[in-house]
């Protein structure tokens, strides 16, 4: 491996080691009908999708550059979503909000991939440090903490923290200076063609990509540099370990 033997792992988290638990349609309803409203998941799984991406263009890795805090745009994200699902009493929006944003640090709220705590163990077991890089907020600590994951991570680098989020080379610099090494000694793992596997590439980090249902169609990721499950991953990195 370019720039030296392996000595980091760095790792996505959402979509990658775990998931959201059903959908968020089912979560936001659930929620929902503890404060006595009665929403159809699909209509808000919709009504989410539209929602996310307004907000994540208008205020990009959750408003941090304009002021706002992850709570901030959270709460408005969900407030909107139930907007578009015609829930109109500002007191129920803000309540089912709160929860929903105080809820989702919840093991129950996620599931962990089963492919996760073994390639996470089994790297450990090679000597690797392993480190993450993710688009999140600052829950994510607490997250991983409930998963039963954190353990495994010297350091928990979130986007809301570095003020960038990928596939901004800067979360990656920040990254890399935490690992205290150089990008050529470096992997990175994720679900992401261009946040992960590009991103990574592009500051010099040896990217792979997490192909779980094994639909990528680019060609310009070399068959070593993909895998379909997590399982596949220590056996690659073994490769570069001198």
């Amino acid at each position: 491996m370019r720039g030296g033997p392996l000595r980091w792992v760095l790792w996505d988290v959402k979509d990658t080691l775990l998931k959201v638990r059903g959908s968020v349609g089912v979560q936001y309803s659930k929620e929902a009908e503890g404060l006595g409203l009665s929403l159809r998941p699909a209509e808000v799984n919709a009504a989410f999708r539209k929602t996310h991406r307004r907000y994540s263009s208008r205020y990009p890795n959750y408003g941090v550059s304009q002021g706002l805090t992850s709570r901030d745009w959270w709460m408005g994200v969900v407030r909107d979503t139930l907007s578009e699902c015609q829930v109109n009493d500002p007191a129920l929006l803000n309540a089912v909000a709160a929860n929903v944003f105080k809820n989702f640090c919840y093991a129950e709220n996620w599931e962990v991939f089963p492919d996760s705590k073994p390639a996470l163990e089994r790297c450990s077991t090679l000597g690797l440090k392993l480190g993450v890089v993710s688009n999140f907020d600052k829950r994510l600590e607490t997250i991983l903490r409930n998963s039963g994951l954190l353990e495994h991570f010297s350091f928990v680098l979130t986007s809301e923290e570095a003020g960038a989020a990928k596939p901004s080379p800067a979360i990656f610099h920040q990254a890399l200076q935490r690992c205290g090494a150089p990008a050529g000694s470096v992997a990175h793992i994720g679900d992401h063609y261009v946040y992960d596997y590009l991103a990574s590439w592009a500051v010099g980090i040896h990217g792979f990509l997490l192909d779980r249902d094994n639909s990528h169609k680019e060609g310009d990721v070399p068959e070593e540099h993909r895998v379909v499950s997590l399982d596949d991953l220590p056996s690659r990195l073994q490769e570069n370990i001198v």
